[in-house]
C-alpha cells in the first residue's frame, strides 16, 4: 500500500540522533598503524612489477597480452601509488614487514577494477575489467 510506504518513510528516513557510537580505537593508534604500514619494505623488483601491472593496462601489447581493442582507458599512473599502498597494507595485515608479488595480486583487482574502462568491443564480447585484470596478472612475469 502507498500509505505503508509513507509510514516507512516517516519512521526510517531520519538519522538516529540518539544513536551512540563508542570508539574502538584511539586516533593515535591509527596514526601509529599508518606509520608502520608506510615503513613496510617494497623491493625494487616488486616496485617494477607494480609499474608493469599498471603500464600493461595502457600498453598491453608491450607484454604480448592480446588485449588489443578491449581497453578503452587504462589505469592512470597514480594507480601505481595506490597499488603500492594497498600491497603494504595487505602485508601489514598478514604480519609481514615486506611486500610480496602475491600482496600486489591479492589487492590488485580491488585497486584496478574501477580504473580500467573497457571498450564497446569488450562489452560485446562480455569481457569485463575483472577479466582484463586476470589476464594481466596471468601474463606478466612475477619477480
Amino acid at each position: 500500500q502507498k500509505s505503508e510506504e509513507r509510514h516507512i518513510l516517516d519512521l526510517m528516513a531520519t538519522s538516529a540522533p540518539d544513536l551512540r557510537v563508542d570508539p574502538v580505537i584511539e586516533p593515535q593508534q591509527i596514526i601509529a598503524a599508518r606509520n608502520v604500514v608506510n615503513s613496510i619494505y617494497i623491493d625494487d623488483r616488486v616496485k617494477d612489477y607494480i609499474v608493469d601491472v599498471v603500464w600493461a593496462t595502457r600498453h598491453p601489447a608491450t607484454y604480448n597480452l592480446r588485449l588489443e581493442g578491449l581497453i578503452r582507458y587504462g589505469a592512470s599512473p597514480r594507480t601505481t601509488i595506490y597499488l603500492a599502498l594497498g600491497a603494504r597494507a595487505h602485508a601489514f595485515l598478514n604480519g609481514r614487514g615486506y611486500v610480496t608479488p602475491q600482496d600486489v595480486k591479492s589487492i590488485g583487482p580491488d585497486v584496478l577494477r574501477h580504473r580500467i574502462i573497457v571498450s564497446y568491443e569488450a562489452e560485446a564480447e562480455a569481457v569485463t575489467s575483472e577479466t582484463i585484470i586476470e589476464r594481466i596478472f596471468a601474463g606478466l612475469p612475477v619477480p
